[in-house]
């Protein structure tokens, strides 16, 4: 029992962390209808970002850990934000017209070029940095194991639980969420009524670039090692998580972010570890045959 609880916690903290990102994934599906597969190169940016930071603090003394979390945490946004504009701006907005498969390869294309030009600019080799934050706490303890809740992991679910209900809020009860929704529904519709639809589409990318940031920095904080190949897994992982909880729902991408996080936490403790992805893209096969538009996904209407 005490196995299947700590099991259970690491599964549900790498949950966050995809489901983060698979947030943004989603976000940008609801409003233009298609797959930003940069994303993960945005998130392998933000936790490039967080080393340098905490690397930086560190060689200037600062010692304070909240402090410096909180200086890396709004750095790496900024920068990834900066990112996630330029993505829309130079992948997407010049093909938004054009038939659907452009914008989708030109995604691919600045994936590709951003992991390339991360691993020139910082090296093939994996950036470690001194745990950050240490310490926990003890749940449960019996002769042959102990069940602990490392602080990190409490930072990085507690950060997941804020976000969501904050970006839920934001898409339910302002003016950018209702504009956001109006996207969503009829790109031309909301033009005519005075959206700014290329700037709601910015923001989203922007937003979206945001959440991959805190999720980088997460990741870094958590394991302590990134390289530049990292963006890659997560993207994939992340673009299931958005699937099996139903592309275009918010509540949807956390929780096929959560499910795949314990599905390779159980997976990796009970059976072969080599086969967790095997585990965990057999079960959205089967999600998507029997419920082809993911766990709280929407059937689509097409009105005549």
């Amino acid at each position: 029992m005490e196995y299947f609880l700590q099991q259970a916690i690491n599964g549900l903290t790498l949950g966050a962390i995809y489901g983060l990102v698979a947030i943004g994934y989603t976000m940008v599906y609801g409003i233009i209808g298609m797959i930003n597969f940069a994303h993960g190169e945005i998130y392998m940016i933000g936790a490039f970002i967080a080393v340098i930071g905490f690397t930086i603090l560190s060689m200037l003394g600062i010692s304070s850990v909240p402090f410096a979390i909180l200086i890396v945490l709004i750095v790496a946004i900024l920068f990834t934000s900066v990112y996630g504009w330029a993505v829309e701006r130079i992948a997407y907005r010049p093909l938004r017209g054009s038939f659907r498969l452009a914008p989708l390869i030109s995604a691919i294309g600045m994936s590709i070029f951003l992991q390339n030009y991360v691993q020139v600019l910082q090296g093939a080799r994996v950036k470690p940095i001194q745990p950050i934050v240490t310490g926990g706490l003890t749940l449960m303890s019996s002769s042959h194991f102990t069940v602990s809740l490392s602080y990190i992991q409490i930072l990085i679910i507690l950060t997941t639980v804020v976000l969501m209900v904050g970006f839920s809020l934001l898409i339910t009860r302002t003016a950018l969420g209702r504009a956001q929704r109006a996207c969503e529904q009829d790109l031309t519709m909301a033009s005519l009524v005075g959206i700014n639809v290329d700037r709601t589409i910015s923001l989203t990318f922007v937003i979206g670039a945001g959440l991959a940031a805190v999720a980088g920095v997460m990741v870094t904080l958590y394991y302590g090692v990134i390289d530049f190949y990292i963006g890659f897994q997560a993207g994939i992982k992340a673009f299931a998580a958005a699937v099996l909880g139903g592309i275009g729902s918010l509540p949807g991408a956390m929780l096929g972010g959560l499910l795949i996080g314990l599905v390779e936490a159980f997976w990796s403790a009970y059976f072969t570890i080599e086969y967790k992805d095997l585990a965990t893209f057999s079960i959205l096969i089967l999600v998507l045959i029997f419920r082809p538009t993911g766990l709280l996904g929407r059937p689509e209407v097409e009105k005549v």
